[in-house]
């Protein structure tokens, strides 16, 4: 079974960094540039997968989180938050939430690839 993933971060850069790792596996990514976006596309199709950056315009990626979490489908969707941000208090924001993880930029492609395999089994 093929999973799909959706990837929100309002920096191109990331966005491409992101389709970079991901383009040697199975995964379908998509990929919207704030949360606003991103919440259009999650209620018109389920995904697999939810990394979602913490600062962005519009809505950030906490907001995006609860805001998920309220659609039934998206009850055990895995929702990762992705941020420069290693705090304990934005870290218990994005728990809060109802975030699974999170993880500190920079990227590793070691450290993404493993959390999101194990996410999805």
């Amino acid at each position: 079974m093929t999973h799909r993933i959706l990837v929100v971060d309002d920096q191109l850069a990331m966005r491409r960094m992101f389709q970079a790792i991901f383009t040697a596996t199975d995964y379908i990514v998509e990929y919207a540039e704030d949360g606003l976006i991103a919440y259009g596309l999650a209620t018109k199709q389920r995904f697999d997968l939810v990394l979602t950056d913490f600062h962005m315009p519009n809505c950030n990626g906490v907001e995006l989180t609860a805001k998920l979490r309220k659609l039934s489908n998206y009850v055990g969707v895995p929702i990762l938050i992705v941020s420069t941000e290693s705090n304990k208090e934005k870290k218990m924001e994005g728990k809060n939430a109802g975030a699974n993880g999170w993880i500190v930029k920079p990227i590793k492609p070691n450290v993404l690839l493993p959390a999101v395999e194990k996410l999805l089994v």
